[in-house]
C-alpha cells in the first residue's frame, strides 16, 4: 500500500521524481513501495524505445534457460536496433542502471547481472567498464560490495536459481 502523504509519483515533475528517487536512495529506503512505484513512474517517463517490461522478460526467460544474454539480445527485446539502443544501454539512469533500481524494488535478483557484452555471453563476464557500471549502480542501492567480480558472480547465481524456482 502507498504511503499516502505523498503525492502520486506520476504527479511529481521529471526533477521533483529524480530527487524523491535519490532521496531514498540516499536514506538506505530502496525496497520500500515509495521507492518501486518512483523507480517505476522513471521507468515510464524515461524508457525511451527500451521497454522495461521486455526486459525484464527477456532477462528473465534467458535466467531460465540458464544462459547470458547480450546487450544487443536485450535491445532486440524491446525491437530496437542495437545502433539506436547502444547509447540508451549504459551509464547512470541508463537503461541498465534503471533496471537494477527496478529488479531492486521488485525484490528480485539484479537481472542485469546476466547481461553482458557478445564475449562474455558464454562465461558472464564483464569488461572493466561495464562492471564498474554495475557495481556502482549496486551500491547506489545501498549493496555493499567488497570485490566487484565476486559480486557479480554471486548475482548471476542468485538469477538462476531464482528463475528455476520460479520456473517450478
Amino acid at each position: 500500500m502507498l504511503d499516502m502523504k505523498f503525492p502520486p509519483a506520476s504527479s511529481l515533475t521529471n526533477a521533483g521524481l529524480r530527487n524523491s528517487i535519490e532521496n531514498h536512495e540516499d536514506k538506505g529506503q530502496t525496497q520500500t513501495p515509495r521507492y518501486r512505484e518512483l523507480v517505476e513512474e522513471d521507468a515510464r517517463r524515461h524508457g525511451k524505445k527500451l521497454d522495461f517490461d521486455k526486459s525484464i522478460q527477456h532477462l528473465t526467460d534467458a535466467a531460465k534457460l540458464g544462459r547470458f544474454t547480450t546487450y544487443g539480445a536485450l535491445a532486440a527485446a524491446s525491437e530496437v536496433p542495437w545502433s539506436q539502443a547502444r547509447r540508451l544501454m549504459d551509464g547512470a539512469n541508463g537503461h541498465l542502471d534503471k533496471l537494477l533500481s527496478i529488479c531492486h524494488s521488485r525484490g528480485i535478483p539484479l537481472l542485469t547481472a546476466i547481461c553482458v557484452n557478445q564475449e562474455g555471453v558464454k562465461t558472464g563476464d564483464l569488461n572493466e567498464g561495464a562492471l564498474a557500471g554495475f557495481v556502482n549502480g549496486a551500491q547506489r542501492l545501498g549493496l555493499s560490495v567488497i570485490d566487484g567480480h565476486a559480486f557479480l558472480k554471486d548475482c548471476q547465481k542468485q538469477c538462476f536459481e531464482w528463475a528455476q524456482r520460479t520456473a517450478s
